[in-house]
């Protein structure tokens, strides 16, 4: 089933989830309207892996849902949206969000905040986005503790923020831990919040990203293992095999609506 999650952006549900179908070029100048009016508004950058703890856990479910953009993140959702009619659809993935942003926000002038990860990769993000584009304006830099932050911590961070003029605020705490930052701060935080997970690494350098052929192919996700198998080969064999199993009903399911419907009138 198709819907609008904003009046600008049509969605197909995939797995139970809305997720934007749209071509990337689209999902970007729709972050950034909202950026430059100073919405408060939470954009998901979904892959399997937030699809599955989503589907897992209700109330993760719920702060999904309530988002007011979830891209396509990973090949397996772009397919899966191409099965079901969204036949263009294209890939809008984390580290592709974060080089669209810095390329396209000072034209739209709009500036960046950073917040989370570490104070060395934030270093080294503030080194790359200096030589690279230097036009644009970088509002703050902000790293976030692991530890739960106390009510006057979280105040005084919600303050810089929004005292910082930025429109969009680029969130690295991962996956749900970010999502929930982002819902709990929705209309306390006046930009765009976009979780980026692990995308601030790699654009620092410290993690590498698959070459675009492994990209394109789907396989990102296996060279993402081959770099750190003792983190994430449970993370991905608890979830590939249960995505692969839901969307396979979903298609099966949408088909035989699809011929039921077209009986229908017959009968």
């Amino acid at each position: 089933m198709t819907g609008l999650l904003d009046e600008h952006v049509p969605v197909q549900d995939v797995i139970g989830f809305p997720i934007a179908a749209l071509p990337f070029d689209d999902q970007l100048s729709a972050i950034l309207r909202w950026a430059k009016s100073r919405l408060s508004k939470t954009v998901c950058i979904a892959n399997v892996h937030m699809l599955i703890e989503a589907h897992r856990n209700a109330q993760f479910a719920a702060m999904l849902k309530a988002a007011d953009l979830i891209t396509p993140d990973g090949m397996p959702l772009v397919w899966m949206l191409r099965l079901l009619g969204i036949s263009r659809q294209e890939r809008v993935a984390g580290p592709d969000v974060l080089t669209a942003l810095c390329r396209s926000a000072p034209e739209a002038e709009v500036s960046l905040f950073f917040l989370g990860s570490q104070s060395v990769i934030l270093e080294r993000m503030r080194e790359r986005l200096e030589r690279e584009f230097p036009t644009l304006t970088i509002a703050g830099m902000e790293p976030l503790p692991f530890r739960p932050m106390t009510a006057q911590e979280d105040a005084e961070i919600v303050q810089k923020l929004n005292a910082s003029g930025a429109g969009i605020v680029l969130v690295s705490l991962g996956c749900p831990k970010q999502e929930r930052w982002m819902v709990e701060h929705q209309n306390r935080v006046n930009m765009v919040m976009i979780g980026l997970g692990g995308a601030f690494p790699v654009f620092a350098g410290i993690h590498r990203r698959a070459p675009l052929l492994i990209q394109r192919l789907g396989l990102e996700w296996f060279y993402r293992l081959v770099q750190e198998p003792n983190r994430l080969w449970k993370r991905y064999t608890g979830t590939i095999p249960i995505f692969i199993w839901l969307a396979i009903k979903q298609i099966l399911t949408s088909e035989q609506m699809l011929i039921t419907s077209k009986k229908s009138p017959a009968q």
